[in-house]
């Protein structure tokens, strides 16, 4: 039964009908896989069930299990929750088969804990006028998304942890069997996302599940604020899945069965507190932020692949924001107490090395004296730029070598919170640009940024050229460093910098693995995440 008068579309599962927002088609709620529940919980995505009736989708699905915490960049309310979560949506112009345009699937963020599809600050609405096809999905989050324990690896030796990513692979998957009814070209296909969504697509060109398909799941790809959080490691994945399994799941440890565990209820997924022994108020351990090395999904870590030029090998966009720092205290890091650590652990060099850093600080420009000797606030300044700015760096240094590659620095902060950011844009704070959107409060000149910046990211999509007011020239490591870091910087002002921070990244860059060694420890207080 129809409702409306807009198009049915045939899917290979079955006909769905949408709806008409301010004159874009919109599909919301299409299941793409089974529910994963019952036997199917910690499993791979399995084929969703065909359907002959017209399938109304005009309410998005339900966002998948998760705790709930304030919004740090002005994204919606998680809404109603469901273990059956794996539904996508559609945006489009038109259906029309002769006139195939270009698709950008978008990955959202979250630490790999929260977040859903359905966000009204993913709406698709603005690209598809420029002409884009835009799909936005659900993936398992959290424990859910993200679990190992010894029962399952006894079910299946070396087999998934990440089913998080499995289900991005399955979205993708149908993407290809079924976007071009929407007027989308499965063979023009951009994966982008920001965070934990910027981490999925690196994941997604590291993954042998994915970059070595035919034809191939995706051709481009846009990491927004990817982090260098390092990725757990599948044994120490299953240590921290058989501690919650005690303490939160309050079965047996080690020792409990498959059985046991599919039959956790619901609830216990959206927990965010664990009481243990030694912490009564200790927080559920996930294994976010970062995805799992070694399994079929990841088997290697995601620096490792694109060190060694494993990744599939497309063009990429790679950035950060100018105060990403306001992410840390999610991540359960006090900046200061990292530095400390971090320098604790070094000795005496260290300490070297950190007034070393404070005289590279002191030659830019937008850094003052008392950034520097404000202990908080200079800690700050580092891990942003190690954690984020010298991530999208080295990732673009490391693409460049097998392909075309791009990297910006976003600043620019829209006129009405200029007084409530002093210090940027914080993490997360750039995604209304891309998608073109607007909220309450934005002036002419916010909406032109936003025209701007979507301008860059469809026209990537659509040509793998980044088109706009200022030219967007690769990032190259095989040229002299004069000609190599090529900058878009996203400020009040487009222009593209050279050697953009350069001597201050290498040294982070030379540094990182001593700050990978104590993440991985985790020095933070609150112990290992």
């Amino acid at each position: 039964m129809t409702i409306n008068n807009t198009p049915i579309i045939n899917t290979q599962e079955g006909p769905v009908q949408g709806v008409v927002e301010s004159d874009i088609l919109v599909f919301k709620g299409i299941p793409y896989a089974k529910p994963p529940v019952g036997d199917l919980r910690w499993r791979k995505p399995q084929p969703v069930e065909p359907w002959k009736e017209t399938r109304l989708a005009d309410t998005f699905g339900k966002s998948c299990l998760q705790p709930t915490y304030p919004s740090m960049d002005g994204s919606g309310d998680v809404g109603p929750q469901s273990e059956d979560c794996l539904y996508l949506n559609v945006w489009t112009s038109g259906v029309d088969p002769g006139a195939p345009r270009p698709v950008m699937v978008w990955i959202h963020g979250g630490a790999f804990k929260i977040g859903f599809g359905s966000d009204p600050i993913y709406g698709g609405g603005p690209l598809a006028r420029q002409g884009a096809v835009v799909v936005t999905l659900n993936y398992r989050v959290g424990l859910l998304g993200f679990f190992a324990h010894p029962a399952l690896e006894q079910e299946q030796p070396g087999g998934p942890v990440n089913f998080g990513l499995l289900d991005q692979i399955a979205a993708l998957e149908w993407v290809q069997r079924n976007i071009a009814a929407f007027g989308g070209d499965p063979n023009n296909v951009t994966i982008f996302g920001q965070s934990a969504g910027a981490a999925s697509v690196l994941a997604l060109f590291a993954s042998p599940l994915s970059r070595d398909r035919t034809p191939a799941l995706f051709h481009k790809g846009i990491a927004q604020s990817p982090y260098a959080i390092p990725e757990q490691s599948r044994d120490k994945a299953s240590e921290i899945g058989v501690k919650i399994t005690r303490a939160l799941f309050k079965l047996n440890g080690a020792q409990a069965t498959v059985e046991e565990l599919r039959a956790v209820p619901a609830e216990k997924f959206i927990a965010k507190f664990m009481p243990t022994p030694e912490n009564p108020r200790g927080q559920v351990p996930y294994l976010g932020p970062g995805p799992v090395r070694g399994d079929e999904v990841l088997p290697k870590g995601l620096r490792a692949t694109f060190e060694a030029g494993e990744q599939a090998k497309r063009p990429l966009i790679l950035g950060s924001n100018s105060n990403e720092a306001s992410v840390l205290e999610a991540f359960g890091m006090a900046p200061s107490a990292v530095m400390k650590a971090i320098v604790d652990a070094g000795g005496i060099a260290a300490e070297i090395f950190l007034e070393y850093l404070k005289a590279l600080y002191r030659d830019d420009p937008e850094v003052t004296e008392d950034d520097i000797e404000d202990t908080d606030r200079f800690a700050t300044l580092v891990l942003r730029d190690m954690l984020f700015t010298m991530n999208a760096r080295w990732f673009a240094d490391a693409h460049s070598k097998v392909a075309d590659t791009r990297w910006y620095y976003f600043s620019y902060v829209p006129e009405g919170d200029r007084a409530d950011q002093p210090h940027g844009v914080g993490h997360g704070g750039e995604m209304i640009f891309p998608f073109g959107g607007a909220k309450d409060g934005f002036t002419a000149a916010d909406r032109d940024m936003s025209a701007k910046v979507s301008a860059y990211w469809f026209s990537f999509a659509k040509t793998g050229t980044p088109a706009g007011e200022v030219r967007w020239p690769k990032h190259m490591t095989n040229l002299p460093s004069f000609q190599q870091d090529k900058t878009l910087k996203l400020g009040e002002k487009i222009e593209v910098a050279n050697d953009f921070r350069r001597r201050r990244l290498n040294a982070f860059i030379d540094l990182y693995p001593t700050l990978e060694k104590k993440l991985e420890e985790g020095v933070a207080p609150g112990g290992p995440r």
